[in-house]
């Protein structure tokens, strides 16, 4: 113990001058802020928290009617216009004629999302495909339309992209085969793409928001929070330039397990995802034993 308190200082000093990226502050006020699935739940709660700090804000969905409730909401609580466009992700070419519509983008928030639970052998494949088509190939058409309009941006700042995953995206879960599965895609699409676009000074975050009040989403049963406070702890995590952001004890210490490859900009946290790593394992093992016994229990009835 007494060695640990003496090279934890040393470790953490180390950590400082190793970490990559380096921390940074990425401005919201007087900035555009694009959001994808920004008609309702997390994205339109994401909206009115950009709003407020003084951003510019464009929302993308598919429905021009929920789109125009959405833009009207907006305007009676800050008195202020949002650019709307209506626009299946899927599409490609409507994306792309979309955001260059609304024009240079500082904060591109990829929100869309469609969960159906099944287990895989009992789904359709249509099912899967929609989920594949809109959480993945969805995210990979938003932000390549983005990209040359945030690189050949005039404002000099640091820009951000961020994606919106799931707990879901980190750990499988019974009955989420497709809907993982597009999620966890998101974490090797973000991680690759920070390296593409570091020395263009846009920065990646990806979200990973527990069950989450929403029309769209429902991840389970349980306790759930509430979209406005997925939102503040997203734009706050974006704001900082945070790779991984997380909520609750739980999905802190599930970002410290699932850890990987993936960049970070604290050093601090850095050194508690060392110091943990073999703790949170065995904390993880024990979970999954738990969750495998139940399983062959209920099969077993």
């Amino acid at each position: 113990m007494l060695i640990f308190i003496i090279l934890a200082p040393i470790f953490l000093l180390l950590l400082y001058f190793i970490v990559q990226p380096q921390p940074v502050s990425i401005p919201i006020k007087g900035r555009h802020v694009f959001i994808t699935g920004g008609s309702s739940g997390i994205g339109l709660a994401l909206a009115h928290k950009a709003i407020s700090e003084g951003a510019r804000v464009s929302l993308l969905a598919r429905s021009l009617s929920k789109l125009e409730e959405a833009k009207k909401s907006l305007h009676l609580a800050y008195g202020v216009d949002v650019g709307i466009f209506a626009a299946d992700v899927r599409d490609y070419d409507a994306v792309k004629r979309a955001i260059v519509e609304a024009g240079p983008i500082d904060v591109l928030v990829v929100n869309q999302g469609i969960f159906v639970p099944q287990e895989l052998e009992k789904q359709d494949m249509d099912e899967v495909k929609l989920m594949i088509d809109v959480n993945l190939v969805g995210s990979f058409n938003v932000i390549k339309a983005a990209l040359p309009l945030m690189k050949g941006r005039k404002d000099s700042r640091p820009a951000s992209i961020a994606l919106m995953s799931s707990q879901a995206g980190q750990v499988g879960i019974y009955g989420y085969s497709a809907y993982s599965a597009s999620k966890f895609g998101l974490r090797g699409l973000a991680e690759a793409l920070q390296q593409e676009l570091i020395s263009d000074d846009i920065h990646i975050s990806v979200i990973y928001p527990p069950d989450t009040e929403t029309p769209g989403l429902e991840e389970g049963s349980g306790s759930v929070l509430k979209a406005e406070e997925v939102a503040k702890k997203t734009l706050d995590g974006i704001k900082s330039g945070s790779f991984s952001i997380s909520f609750r004890m739980e999905g802190k210490m599930l970002a410290i397990a699932t850890a990987g490859a993936s960049p970070q900009r604290s050093f601090l946290i850095a050194f508690f995802e060392v110091v943990l790593a073999g703790i949170s394992r065995i904390v993880t093992l024990l979970f999954l034993s738990n969750v495998y016994r139940s399983i062959r229990k209920s099969h077993a009835i």
